[in-house]
Protein backbone atom coordinates (compact mmCIF):
# COMPACT_ATOMS: atom_id res chain seq x y z
CA UNK A 1 0.00 0.00 0.00
CA UNK A 2 1.31 3.59 -0.80
CA UNK A 3 0.48 6.56 1.26
CA UNK A 4 2.38 9.58 1.26
CA UNK A 5 -0.19 11.59 3.17
CA UNK A 6 -0.02 12.77 6.74
CA UNK A 7 -3.69 12.63 6.19
CA UNK A 8 -3.69 8.62 6.02
CA UNK A 9 -5.80 7.84 8.99
CA UNK A 10 -8.41 10.41 8.00
CA UNK A 11 -8.83 9.15 4.38
CA UNK A 12 -9.32 6.00 6.10
CA UNK A 13 -12.11 7.31 8.33
CA UNK A 14 -13.53 8.05 4.93
CA UNK A 15 -13.66 4.53 3.60
CA UNK A 16 -15.28 3.33 6.63
CA UNK A 17 -18.10 5.50 6.23
CA UNK A 18 -19.05 4.23 2.80
CA UNK A 19 -19.60 0.88 4.21
CA UNK A 20 -23.25 -0.65 5.16
CA UNK A 21 -24.20 -3.80 6.28
CA UNK A 22 -26.70 -5.63 3.88
CA UNK A 23 -27.90 -9.16 2.92
CA UNK A 24 -29.12 -10.08 7.14
CA UNK A 25 -29.64 -14.02 6.23
CA UNK A 26 -30.89 -16.31 8.72
CA UNK A 27 -28.23 -18.80 7.29
CA UNK A 28 -29.47 -22.19 9.70
CA UNK A 29 -30.51 -23.30 12.65
CA UNK A 30 -27.41 -24.47 15.43
CA UNK A 31 -27.79 -28.28 16.26
CA UNK A 32 -29.14 -28.77 19.71
CA UNK A 33 -26.31 -29.27 21.53
CA UNK A 34 -24.81 -25.58 20.91
CA UNK A 35 -28.09 -24.22 22.18
CA UNK A 36 -25.94 -21.73 24.15
CA UNK A 37 -23.10 -20.69 21.90
CA UNK A 38 -21.87 -17.79 23.08
CA UNK A 39 -18.43 -17.56 20.68
CA UNK A 40 -17.93 -18.29 17.11
CA UNK A 41 -14.58 -17.94 14.88
CA UNK A 42 -14.55 -19.04 11.49
CA UNK A 43 -10.99 -21.32 11.32
CA UNK A 44 -9.98 -24.15 8.94
CA UNK A 45 -12.98 -23.29 6.69
CA UNK A 46 -14.96 -24.57 10.00
CA UNK A 47 -17.14 -22.64 12.59
CA UNK A 48 -15.88 -23.25 15.74
CA UNK A 49 -17.57 -22.25 18.75
CA UNK A 50 -18.75 -23.30 22.32
CA UNK A 51 -21.48 -22.94 24.63
CA UNK A 52 -21.36 -20.74 27.45
CA UNK A 53 -21.56 -20.80 31.64
CA UNK A 54 -22.14 -24.26 32.92
CA UNK A 55 -21.63 -25.75 29.57
CA UNK A 56 -18.53 -28.59 28.82
CA UNK A 57 -14.67 -27.13 28.39
CA UNK A 58 -14.84 -28.27 24.76
CA UNK A 59 -14.77 -26.75 21.37
CA UNK A 60 -17.01 -27.84 18.49
CA UNK A 61 -16.45 -27.71 14.45
CA UNK A 62 -19.20 -26.74 12.42
CA UNK A 63 -19.46 -27.89 8.56
CA UNK A 64 -21.30 -24.79 7.34
CA UNK A 65 -22.18 -26.66 4.47
CA UNK A 66 -23.83 -30.06 6.20
CA UNK A 67 -24.95 -27.97 9.47
CA UNK A 68 -23.77 -30.55 11.58
CA UNK A 69 -20.72 -31.13 14.18
CA UNK A 70 -17.94 -32.42 13.02
CA UNK A 71 -15.45 -32.36 15.87
CA UNK A 72 -15.01 -31.64 19.11
CA UNK A 73 -11.71 -30.45 21.02
CA UNK A 74 -11.83 -30.89 25.05
CA UNK A 75 -9.69 -28.17 26.45
CA UNK A 76 -8.04 -30.26 29.25
CA UNK A 77 -7.43 -28.09 31.48
CA UNK A 78 -10.01 -25.87 31.66
CA UNK A 79 -12.91 -25.30 33.12
CA UNK A 80 -16.18 -23.44 31.52
CA UNK A 81 -17.04 -21.10 34.32
CA UNK A 82 -18.55 -18.65 32.09
CA UNK A 83 -17.05 -19.26 28.44
CA UNK A 84 -18.56 -16.12 26.78
CA UNK A 85 -16.19 -15.47 23.46
CA UNK A 86 -13.36 -16.78 21.22
CA UNK A 87 -10.82 -15.36 18.50
CA UNK A 88 -7.86 -15.80 17.12
CA UNK A 89 -4.62 -14.57 15.56
CA UNK A 90 -2.21 -16.74 12.95
CA UNK A 91 -1.05 -19.12 15.29
CA UNK A 92 -3.47 -19.18 18.54
CA UNK A 93 -6.81 -19.81 19.74
CA UNK A 94 -8.26 -17.39 22.88
CA UNK A 95 -11.34 -18.64 24.79
CA UNK A 96 -12.76 -15.91 26.95
CA UNK A 97 -13.71 -17.15 30.34
CA UNK A 98 -14.60 -13.87 30.90
CA UNK A 99 -18.45 -13.69 31.85
CA UNK A 100 -19.32 -12.17 35.44
CA UNK A 101 -22.91 -11.75 35.59
CA UNK A 102 -23.13 -10.97 39.10
CA UNK A 103 -19.66 -8.53 38.98
CA UNK A 104 -18.00 -10.67 41.49
CA UNK A 105 -15.26 -12.23 40.13
CA UNK A 106 -11.88 -12.84 40.71
CA UNK A 107 -10.92 -15.62 39.01
CA UNK A 108 -11.42 -14.06 35.15
CA UNK A 109 -8.86 -15.84 32.52
CA UNK A 110 -8.47 -16.32 29.37
CA UNK A 111 -7.19 -19.74 27.51
CA UNK A 112 -4.64 -20.16 24.85
CA UNK A 113 -4.35 -22.85 22.53
CA UNK A 114 -1.98 -23.70 19.69
CA UNK A 115 -4.09 -23.87 16.22
CA UNK A 116 -1.02 -26.68 15.25
CA UNK A 117 -2.07 -28.89 18.41
CA UNK A 118 -5.75 -28.22 17.58
CA UNK A 119 -5.28 -28.86 14.24
CA UNK A 120 -4.01 -32.40 15.33
CA UNK A 121 -5.48 -33.58 18.60
CA UNK A 122 -9.28 -33.81 20.56
CA UNK A 123 -7.31 -33.35 23.83
CA UNK A 124 -5.47 -29.96 24.55
CA UNK A 125 -3.71 -28.13 27.21
CA UNK A 126 -3.90 -24.54 27.28
CA UNK A 127 -1.46 -21.64 28.38
CA UNK A 128 -3.59 -19.58 30.83
CA UNK A 129 -3.65 -15.81 31.22
CA UNK A 130 -5.13 -14.49 34.02
CA UNK A 131 -6.04 -10.98 34.73
CA UNK A 132 -8.56 -7.93 37.03
CA UNK A 133 -9.34 -4.55 36.03
CA UNK A 134 -7.26 -2.16 37.80
CA UNK A 135 -10.42 0.27 38.51
CA UNK A 136 -12.40 -2.28 40.28
CA UNK A 137 -12.30 -1.93 43.75
CA UNK A 138 -16.18 -2.72 44.44
CA UNK A 139 -16.64 -6.80 44.36
CA UNK A 140 -20.13 -6.84 45.65
CA UNK A 141 -22.66 -9.48 43.61
CA UNK A 142 -25.19 -7.69 41.54
CA UNK A 143 -26.81 -10.12 39.33
CA UNK A 144 -27.07 -8.32 36.22
CA UNK A 145 -26.76 -5.14 37.76
CA UNK A 146 -23.09 -4.64 36.71
CA UNK A 147 -20.40 -2.58 35.01
CA UNK A 148 -18.21 -5.33 35.64
CA UNK A 149 -19.49 -8.10 32.97
CA UNK A 150 -17.75 -9.10 29.93
CA UNK A 151 -18.89 -11.20 27.02
CA UNK A 152 -16.79 -9.82 23.55
CA UNK A 153 -12.96 -10.46 23.17
CA UNK A 154 -10.74 -9.93 19.95
CA UNK A 155 -7.35 -10.42 19.14
CA UNK A 156 -5.48 -7.26 18.38
CA UNK A 157 -2.49 -7.06 17.12
CA UNK A 158 0.42 -9.48 17.55
CA UNK A 159 1.10 -8.94 21.22
CA UNK A 160 -2.59 -8.43 22.55
CA UNK A 161 -6.10 -9.04 23.11
CA UNK A 162 -9.01 -6.45 23.97
CA UNK A 163 -12.04 -7.58 26.18
CA UNK A 164 -15.23 -5.18 26.17
CA UNK A 165 -17.41 -5.05 29.34
CA UNK A 166 -21.18 -5.55 28.82
CA UNK A 167 -22.11 -3.09 30.62
CA UNK A 168 -25.83 -3.91 32.65
CA UNK A 169 -25.82 -0.42 34.62
CA UNK A 170 -25.45 2.88 32.34
CA UNK A 171 -25.02 0.98 28.48
CA UNK A 172 -21.75 2.55 28.64
CA UNK A 173 -18.77 -0.02 27.40
CA UNK A 174 -15.25 -0.25 27.86
CA UNK A 175 -11.95 -1.63 26.22
CA UNK A 176 -9.38 -3.37 27.93
CA UNK A 177 -6.01 -4.30 26.70
CA UNK A 178 -4.42 -7.71 27.36
CA UNK A 179 -1.44 -8.78 26.83
CA UNK A 180 -1.60 -12.68 25.25
CA UNK A 181 1.37 -14.23 27.49
CA UNK A 182 0.46 -16.39 30.37
CA UNK A 183 0.29 -15.21 33.80
CA UNK A 184 -1.78 -12.89 35.86
CA UNK A 185 -2.20 -8.98 34.56
CA UNK A 186 -3.70 -6.11 36.19
CA UNK A 187 -5.18 -4.27 33.02
CA UNK A 188 -6.43 -0.84 32.68
CA UNK A 189 -9.34 0.88 30.48
CA UNK A 190 -8.89 2.38 27.12
CA UNK A 191 -9.00 6.27 26.99
CA UNK A 192 -11.99 5.99 25.07
CA UNK A 193 -15.10 4.54 25.61
CA UNK A 194 -18.43 3.48 23.65
CA UNK A 195 -22.29 4.61 24.73
CA UNK A 196 -23.26 1.44 23.27
CA UNK A 197 -26.80 1.83 24.96
CA UNK A 198 -26.93 -1.91 24.40
CA UNK A 199 -25.83 -5.24 25.84
CA UNK A 200 -22.41 -5.70 24.24
CA UNK A 201 -21.93 -9.49 23.69
CA UNK A 202 -19.72 -10.29 21.26
CA UNK A 203 -16.56 -9.06 18.60
CA UNK A 204 -14.38 -9.25 16.25
CA UNK A 205 -11.31 -7.50 14.67
CA UNK A 206 -10.81 -7.72 10.75
CA UNK A 207 -7.24 -7.42 9.86
CA UNK A 208 -8.02 -6.62 6.60
CA UNK A 209 -9.93 -3.66 6.61
CA UNK A 210 -8.80 -2.67 10.15
CA UNK A 211 -12.44 -2.46 11.28
CA UNK A 212 -14.16 -3.45 14.52
CA UNK A 213 -17.34 -5.15 14.38
CA UNK A 214 -19.48 -5.39 17.80
CA UNK A 215 -22.82 -7.31 18.08
CA UNK A 216 -25.05 -7.24 20.91
CA UNK A 217 -28.92 -6.58 21.92
CA UNK A 218 -31.33 -4.32 23.64
CA UNK A 219 -34.15 -5.09 26.49
CA UNK A 220 -36.37 -6.44 24.10
CA UNK A 221 -34.19 -8.59 22.33
CA UNK A 222 -33.18 -6.03 18.91
CA UNK A 223 -30.34 -6.70 17.81
CA UNK A 224 -27.51 -4.31 16.46
CA UNK A 225 -23.81 -3.88 15.26
CA UNK A 226 -21.94 -1.55 15.89
CA UNK A 227 -18.71 -0.34 13.67
CA UNK A 228 -15.69 0.87 14.79
CA UNK A 229 -13.22 2.33 12.56
CA UNK A 230 -10.84 5.57 12.24
CA UNK A 231 -9.54 5.18 15.87
CA UNK A 232 -5.96 6.19 17.16
CA UNK A 233 -3.46 3.28 17.61
CA UNK A 234 -5.75 0.50 20.23
CA UNK A 235 -7.98 2.98 21.29
CA UNK A 236 -10.23 1.77 19.07
CA UNK A 237 -14.02 4.15 20.13
CA UNK A 238 -11.55 6.88 19.57
CA UNK A 239 -12.88 7.19 15.78
CA UNK A 240 -15.73 6.79 13.70
CA UNK A 241 -18.60 4.63 15.66
CA UNK A 242 -21.55 3.44 14.07
CA UNK A 243 -24.78 1.52 15.05
CA UNK A 244 -26.61 -0.51 12.92
CA UNK A 245 -30.31 -2.00 13.44
CA UNK A 246 -30.67 -5.46 12.25
CA UNK A 247 -34.43 -4.48 11.98
CA UNK A 248 -34.65 -7.20 9.39
CA UNK A 249 -34.67 -9.81 11.69
CA UNK A 250 -36.76 -11.21 14.53
CA UNK A 251 -36.15 -10.69 17.94
CA UNK A 252 -32.81 -12.67 18.42
CA UNK A 253 -30.48 -12.85 21.51
CA UNK A 254 -26.91 -11.93 19.66
CA UNK A 255 -24.29 -13.51 21.53
CA UNK A 256 -21.12 -13.98 18.89
CA UNK A 257 -19.77 -12.33 15.60
CA UNK A 258 -16.97 -13.72 13.29
CA UNK A 259 -15.66 -12.25 9.96
CA UNK A 260 -14.91 -14.76 7.68
CA UNK A 261 -13.14 -12.73 5.07
CA UNK A 262 -13.15 -8.74 4.57
CA UNK A 263 -16.49 -8.40 3.36
CA UNK A 264 -18.45 -11.54 5.12
CA UNK A 265 -19.56 -11.78 8.80
CA UNK A 266 -21.34 -14.53 10.84
CA UNK A 267 -22.98 -14.17 14.06
CA UNK A 268 -24.80 -17.00 16.35
CA UNK A 269 -27.58 -16.51 18.89
CA UNK A 270 -29.06 -18.63 21.65
CA UNK A 271 -31.77 -19.93 22.06
CA UNK A 272 -34.15 -18.05 24.61
CA UNK A 273 -37.50 -17.77 25.95
CA UNK A 274 -38.85 -14.84 27.85
CA UNK A 275 -41.60 -12.21 28.79
CA UNK A 276 -41.79 -9.29 26.53
CA UNK A 277 -44.42 -7.31 27.63
CA UNK A 278 -47.73 -9.07 27.65
CA UNK A 279 -46.37 -11.99 25.43
CA UNK A 280 -43.76 -14.75 25.83
CA UNK A 281 -41.42 -14.80 23.28
CA UNK A 282 -38.99 -17.85 22.52
CA UNK A 283 -36.66 -19.04 19.43
CA UNK A 284 -34.39 -21.20 18.60
CA UNK A 285 -30.43 -20.62 18.72
CA UNK A 286 -29.23 -19.83 14.97
CA UNK A 287 -26.32 -18.98 12.80
CA UNK A 288 -26.88 -15.73 11.24
CA UNK A 289 -25.10 -14.12 8.30
CA UNK A 290 -24.19 -10.09 6.39
CA UNK A 291 -22.80 -8.73 4.32
CA UNK A 292 -21.02 -5.20 4.23
CA UNK A 293 -18.69 -3.10 1.58
CA UNK A 294 -15.26 -2.42 3.45
CA UNK A 295 -12.34 -1.67 1.62
CA UNK A 296 -9.74 -4.33 1.76
CA UNK A 297 -6.74 -1.99 3.10
CA UNK A 298 -4.08 -3.18 0.91
CA UNK A 299 -5.76 -2.87 -2.00
CA UNK A 300 -6.32 1.11 -1.55
CA UNK A 301 -4.08 3.82 -2.92
CA UNK A 302 -4.54 7.33 -0.93
CA UNK A 303 -2.97 9.96 -2.38
CA UNK A 304 -0.81 8.59 -4.89
CA UNK A 305 0.10 11.07 -7.18
CA UNK A 306 1.52 8.91 -9.60
CA UNK A 307 -1.82 7.73 -10.35
CA UNK A 308 -4.29 10.55 -10.32
CA UNK A 309 -3.73 14.08 -10.00
CA UNK A 310 -6.32 16.74 -9.22
CA UNK A 311 -5.77 20.35 -10.41
CA UNK A 312 -6.00 23.39 -9.61
CA UNK A 313 -6.69 22.66 -5.82
CA UNK A 314 -8.01 24.87 -4.43
CA UNK A 315 -10.06 25.61 -7.22
CA UNK A 316 -13.28 28.11 -7.87
CA UNK A 317 -14.60 26.92 -11.10
CA UNK A 318 -13.29 23.76 -12.65
CA UNK A 319 -11.65 20.97 -11.56
CA UNK A 320 -9.57 19.17 -13.62
CA UNK A 321 -8.69 15.11 -13.37
CA UNK A 322 -5.26 13.43 -14.80
CA UNK A 323 -5.23 9.44 -14.52
CA UNK A 324 -2.94 7.20 -16.33
CA UNK A 325 -5.89 4.77 -15.69
CA UNK A 326 -9.16 5.04 -16.85
CA UNK A 327 -11.92 5.97 -14.08
CA UNK A 328 -15.40 6.62 -12.33
CA UNK A 329 -15.15 9.57 -10.29
CA UNK A 330 -17.55 10.43 -7.39
CA UNK A 331 -17.58 13.77 -5.12
CA UNK A 332 -18.85 14.19 -1.70
CA UNK A 333 -19.11 16.39 0.79
CA UNK A 334 -18.05 15.85 4.58
CA UNK A 335 -21.42 14.75 5.34
CA UNK A 336 -20.79 12.35 2.58
CA UNK A 337 -23.65 13.49 0.20
CA UNK A 338 -23.08 12.48 -3.20
CA UNK A 339 -22.65 15.45 -5.76
CA UNK A 340 -21.59 14.57 -8.90
CA UNK A 341 -20.84 11.04 -10.74
CA UNK A 342 -19.11 10.92 -13.89
CA UNK A 343 -15.60 10.74 -16.03
CA UNK A 344 -15.41 14.31 -17.16
CA UNK A 345 -12.01 15.43 -17.05
CA UNK A 346 -12.82 18.76 -16.25
CA UNK A 347 -15.42 19.35 -13.77
CA UNK A 348 -17.48 22.13 -12.93
CA UNK A 349 -17.50 22.53 -9.45
CA UNK A 350 -19.24 26.36 -9.57
CA UNK A 351 -22.06 25.48 -7.48
CA UNK A 352 -20.03 23.85 -4.72
CA UNK A 353 -20.13 25.99 -1.26
CA UNK A 354 -16.97 26.68 -0.46
CA UNK A 355 -15.24 24.21 1.85
CA UNK A 356 -13.36 20.48 1.66
CA UNK A 357 -15.01 17.84 -0.80
CA UNK A 358 -14.05 13.98 -0.74
CA UNK A 359 -12.98 12.30 -3.92
CA UNK A 360 -13.61 8.73 -4.33
CA UNK A 361 -12.01 7.37 -7.84
CA UNK A 362 -12.64 3.87 -9.19
CA UNK A 363 -9.60 2.93 -11.71
CA UNK A 364 -10.30 0.73 -14.22
CA UNK A 365 -7.16 -2.00 -12.16
CA UNK A 366 -10.17 -2.64 -9.56
CA UNK A 367 -8.09 -0.46 -7.54
CA UNK A 368 -9.75 2.88 -5.64
CA UNK A 369 -7.96 6.15 -4.89
CA UNK A 370 -9.35 8.80 -2.20
CA UNK A 371 -8.48 12.22 -2.33
CA UNK A 372 -9.69 15.75 -1.29
CA UNK A 373 -9.83 19.17 -2.79
CA UNK A 374 -10.64 22.32 -1.47
CA UNK A 375 -13.27 24.79 -2.99
CA UNK A 376 -12.83 28.38 -3.06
Amino acid sequence: MKIISSTACFFFGLLGAFSQISNVTEAFLLPTSLNESSGVIFFNNKLITHNDSGGENKLYDIDITTEQITRTVTITNATNIDWEDITQDDTSIYIGDIGNNNGNRTDLKIYKISKSDYMISTNITAEIIEYNYADQTDFSSNLNNTIWDAEALVSFDANNLIVFTKNWVDGITKGYIIPKTQGTHVVNPLPSTLESNVLITGATFNTSTGKLYLVGYNNVLQPFVWDCYNFNSNDVFSGINTQTQLSSLDLEQAEAITFVDANNYLVTSESFSRSVGPLTVSDDAKLISFSTNDMILSNVSIENLNEVVLFPNPTSHFLKVKSSDKYLIEIFDTKLTKLYTGNESSIDVSAFNQGIYIVKIHLKSNRMVIKKFIKK
